[in-house]
């Protein structure tokens, strides 16, 4: 049996990326809890800028025929600072979306957080595209992608239900966490944030991607059923509706 460390602190933040108890050097940290936030920060800014590889996650996807889309944001740096054109397609994107008759269609977006949908984009979409009971659209990789821009993705493919796979805003804890917003029936211009339901925390050291597309899965089952998401539809509910797993 493991003993825990003698300082009670460090067993406790070996149990938490949480930064507490970091210790005094006069009125300031010490020399080693200031670097460590430092690297933490310089993480972060690097996460927000850094681009994705679309070419990677195209070739992973090819099977599936993906889609290449970019909003209308045309840089980096005019999407930080307009989230507005990151909701919106661009004029050149609007007509590579063929439609038909979907149950759903999976948009894999950059978001705040390239780093996150560059390792885990691709494996969680493969496992939602092997759900036997929907239809999907081709999946589209959205460069400088906000959320609501799966709603005009999903209208312009015909798909009933939107599932944005995006990265969230990196903390100092994570920089690699991804989400996935989901949105039944979307209108562009006009769904607000309560028709959506989240899963968030995707990644190596909180959800799994197992555990998240389950999650994923269930919501997404539900919401055909009840013809809608957000505030009204239960995370727990729909999961509760799922068989018991096997044993």
């Amino acid at each position: 049996m493991m003993r825990p460390p003698r300082d009670f602190w460090d067993y406790l933040r070996s149990m938490t990326p949480a930064r507490i108890a970091l210790g005094r050097a006069g009125d300031g940290l010490p020399v080693r809890r200031l670097l460590e936030f430092e690297l933490a920060h310089a993480r972060a800014r690097d996460a927000v800028w850094t681009a994705l590889d679309s070419a990677a996650l195209l070739s992973d996807l090819a099977a599936w025929r993906p889609v290449l889309v970019r909003s209308a944001a045309p840089d980096r740096r005019t999407f930080l600072q307009r989230p507005d054109l990151g909701r919106r397609l661009a004029q050149d994107s609007e007509h590579v979306l063929s439609r038909g008759v979907y149950d759903a269609t999976i948009i894999i977006a950059d978001g705040l957080s390239a780093n996150a949908m560059q390792t885990q984009g691709a494996p969680l979409c493969k496992m939602l595209l092997a759900a036997p009971n929907f239809i999907f659209a081709p999946p589209v990789v959205a460069l400088q992608a906000r959320v609501a821009l799966g709603d005009e993705i999903a209208a312009r493919q015909g798909a009933a239900l939107a599932v944005v796979l995006i990265g969230e805003r990196p903390g100092l804890s994570s920089c690699d966490s991804a989400g996935a917003y989901l949105t039944f029936g979307p209108e562009p211009g006009a769904t607000k944030d309560s028709g959506r339901n989240c899963v968030s925390n995707i990644r190596r050291h909180g959800l799994s991607l197992e555990e998240a597309s389950r999650r994923i899965l269930a919501i997404m089952t539900l919401a055909r059923t009840l013809r809608r998401t957000g505030t009204t539809l239960k995370e727990d509910e729909a999961l509760d509706l799922l068989p018991p797993p096997r044993c």
